[in-house]
């Protein structure tokens, strides 16, 4: 399973559950807090009604005293209100009053008069001095016909001379605990869409972070310098470290390269000045102390220009700074290398071609002027002397191809490591190989490429911009 299914997969899960759980403890409690809300304002209902019952009670005319035909009056009342929304078309409270014994005296129904009522909790307990109240189904199995019934004693002169009851059918209320439950289910709904969708984003988030990790560690351990990934928050720490450690181990690695790659490169010349500085200290012949001090002065050149290249190579590959792009017209910019194949013993022609003529080129002058002098010299190496050394160019693009022999086909794909040369026509010296390796990194800076192909006869050398 991909990451990213599992985090969305556990944060869903967690989320979906806590939402449950929520779900189910607010259901759970609305039917007890509408009724608890109910059972508080019957409370205060009933011991209203107690006072107004009172004095009927006491004189005997609680049947038909004033108190039972205002009640009478309360249940004959027309009634038609909307209660946030919700019709009320009907006055819910039954009202029954008993006396001392627990006979019923009143009801606003007609339903118990007379009947004894002495042994129904609501009675009983309020004539003991106690909280009387007592919930009564119709069908035994249904809550929803539930009778909710609320007592307070009658008094007169300070002695308890019966017991009121208000009662109210729970079924009355049913309405506003549905529409209740219902808000809460669906808003329970919406939470757990909008968590999903959060879930979602914080996945997509985290997985786009790893993937950009992991491009960049995959991009560096093919060789390549990429950009650090910008990533906010623990993510981006790890690949500023990641990066971090990167450059130490490329650090060590460069200079390790560095040192046996330069070590080996130095042997040659400096066996060639030793050994002709140890015939030096010897009785020579003018001629040969001249041929003899030219080859320590040839050598000293050749290292002069390889440690010149070294450091040139080195500043490139440390490279970090953004680069000073300009759009250059390649006619104009060509013009001054004509001159370059002049220098010399080994004479050589230059033809410059630019299809079509205002092509151009978006890169950093001084770099573009490197990248072309090292292949120009590259190409006088290996070209015949006399030889024509042609320059293409076109948008984005420039070509330098010389009439040499060309390179072994196993050797084109190494062409701009390091070091790496092949022999020259004259069969006795060879280049350092680092002309090569500075264009191609070059090439690099500009998020371009180096394509190297024989074309028999001699070698092409392509810049991609």
């Amino acid at each position: 399973m991909r990451l990213g299914i599992r985090l969305l997969f556990g944060f869903f899960l967690v989320t979906g559950l806590a939402a449950f759980f929520v779900l189910r403890v607010f259901m759970a409690e609305v039917k007890p807090s509408v009724r608890e809300v109910m059972e508080d304002m019957m409370v205060d209902t009933a011991n209203i009604l107690a006072e107004l019952a009172s004095d009927d009670l006491a004189t005997g005319h609680m049947a038909d005293g004033r108190f039972a035909q205002q009640v009478r009056g309360y249940a004959r009342r027309p009634i038609d209100v909307q209660i946030w929304g919700l019709a009320k078309q009907s006055l819910d409270f039954r009202v029954y009053v008993t006396d001392i014994r627990g006979t019923v005296m009143f009801d606003s129904e007609n339903a118990a008069t007379g009947q004894d009522y002495s042994r129904w909790r609501d009675v009983a307990r309020t004539l003991r001095g106690e909280y009387g109240a007592r919930a009564t189904r119709e069908i035994q199995h249904d809550d929803r016909t539930s009778i909710m019934y609320v007592a307070a004693p009658v008094t007169h002169d300070g002695k308890t001379i019966g017991v009121l009851t208000v009662a109210k059918p729970v079924a009355t209320i049913q309405a506003f605990i549905d529409r209740a439950e219902r808000k809460i289910f669906l808003s329970g709904l919406l939470l757990l869409a909008l968590s999903l969708a959060i879930g979602v984003a914080v996945t997509l988030w985290v997985v786009w972070s790893i993937r950009k990790l992991r491009h960049y560690a995959n991009a560096v351990g093919q060789g390549a310098k990429p950009a650090v990934p910008q990533i906010p928050g623990e993510l981006g720490e790890l690949a500023l470290a990641v990066d971090a450690m990167r450059r130490k181990l490329e650090g060590h690695e460069y200079i390790e390269g560095y040192v046996r790659a330069l070590t080996h490169e130095l042997k040659s010349p400096l066996a060639a000045i030793r050994g002709a500085g140890e015939l030096l200290q010897d009785e020579l012949p003018e001629n040969a102390r001249r041929e003899f001090a030219g080859q320590v002065l040839g050598q000293t050149g050749r290292l002069q220009a390889l440690v010149d290249r070294m450091l040139e190579l080195t500043k490139l590959e440390q490279r970090h700074a953004q680069l000073s792009r300009e759009s250059l017209p390649w006619v104009e910019f060509l013009k001054p290398f004509a001159a370059i194949a002049q220098a010399g013993r080994a004479q050589h022609t230059i033809k410059i071609i630019v299809q079509p003529e205002d092509a151009r080129v978006h890169a950093e002058p001084g770099l573009l002027s490197l990248a072309l002098s090292n292949l120009l010299e590259n190409a006088r190496s290996f070209a015949p002397a006399g030889s024509v050394i042609t320059i293409e160019a076109a948008e984005g693009m420039v070509a330098v191809q010389d009439g040499g022999d060309g390179v072994a086909d196993y050797a084109l794909p190494r062409l701009g490591e390091r070091f790496f040369s092949t022999v020259r026509p004259d069969g006795l010296t060879k280049g350092s190989g680092l002309g090569l390796a500075i264009v191609r990194q070059i090439m690099a800076l500009h998020g371009g490429r180096m394509e190297v192909r024989n074309t028999h006869p001699g070698l092409r050398v392509e810049l991609h911009f």
